[in-house]
């Protein structure tokens, strides 16, 4: 279904069948005695959201495939690349003294439950009111407590975030760990400008955001659609194709560097060396410089 201005959306459909099917690949990464990652959440989320297909996927019945791309080995590589950088991302600035974090469409994030936050560290979760529901239901009936102050901020990011962000206990004036994980190919340009507009804007001196890095200028225009095309092959009938808003944006390390933070991209293929881990051999897997993960530190308004 085509993306429209106030389109919804819940768990197994639209923008936030895309959370679910992270959280199965998080699942697979988890799984085994040679699991790289430990999200013991992922699992049953996905299990309580009910979509068959990301179940079967969980438990192999589909998706065995060899394909360069999407084979179980290859997808968990890549889940576990995303989900260490913004797990070491939160590490590293909560190590740093910032007691204040705020995930910005959180979907099915389990890091208010499974990261070793410091004692003070308020965690601010922004979703659509169904999904931070869901979320907080199936948590508490599966016995997971947070391992910090978790603040549900369930508001859809095209409305006021901010008074909402504010209004759950958000201090302005103290430094902030931002992450922006999986979120900005779903936002018109626009709207990804706003958002970085308000983060900016809320920011106190040593705050600290994270995203993935992509400049779409340099990605193929039928990317979307040959992944879409392949995805299928495994089950999946997400179309990314209708789900992505293309045409010319800013990229985000460009805007956020205009708007006086400092800038730190680090490559597709950067991201994977770091654990170890070589990138698909696959025309859908890398864009060299134009893909990759980004951090940025606010210094201050100068």
């Amino acid at each position: 279904m085509t993306r429209t201005d106030n389109d919804t959306w819940n768990l197994n459909s639209s923008v936030g069948a895309t959370a679910t099917a992270v959280a199965a690949s998080r699942a697979i990464a988890s799984a085994g005695p040679d699991a790289l990652l430990d999200d013991p959440w992922a699992d049953p989320l996905v299990r309580a959201v009910g979509v068959e297909t990301f179940v079967k996927l969980i438990d192999g019945e589909i998706g065995g495939t060899d394909d360069p791309l999407l084979n179980r080995q290859t997808m968990s590589e890549q889940i576990t690349v995303r989900t260490r950088f913004f797990d070491d991302f939160f590490i590293e600035a909560t190590g740093a003294g910032i007691r204040q974090v705020v995930i910005l469409a959180s979907g099915l994030d389990t890091r208010a439950y499974r990261l070793p936050w410091p004692a003070g560290t308020a965690v601010y979760e922004i979703d659509q009111p169904e999904v931070i529901e869901f979320k907080t239901r199936t948590l508490a009936d599966l016995g997971a407590e947070p391992a910090a102050r978790r603040r549900t901020v369930p508001i859809d990011l095209r409305e006021d975030w901010p008074a909402a962000l504010r209004d759950a206990g958000f201090e302005p004036d103290r430094p902030t760990a931002w992450i922006a994980e999986g979120l900005l190919v779903y936002l018109p340009p626009e709207a990804q400008d706003r958002l970085f507009d308000n983060v900016s804007a809320l920011s106190a001196p040593g705050s600290r955001i994270a995203t993935e890095h992509m400049d779409l200028s340099s990605i193929p225009a039928d990317w979307a659609q040959k992944l879409t095309e392949r995805s299928r092959r495994i089950g999946s009938n997400i179309d990314l194709a209708a789900l992505f808003y293309t045409g010319e944006r800013n990229t985000a390390a460009a805007y956020l560097a205009g708007h006086g933070w400092q800038v730190h991209v680090r490559n597709t293929e950067e991201a994977y060396a770091a654990h170890g881990f070589n990138v698909p051999d696959d025309e859908l897997a890398s864009f060299g410089d134009a893909s990759g993960y980004l951090t940025a530190d606010y210094p201050g308004r100068g």
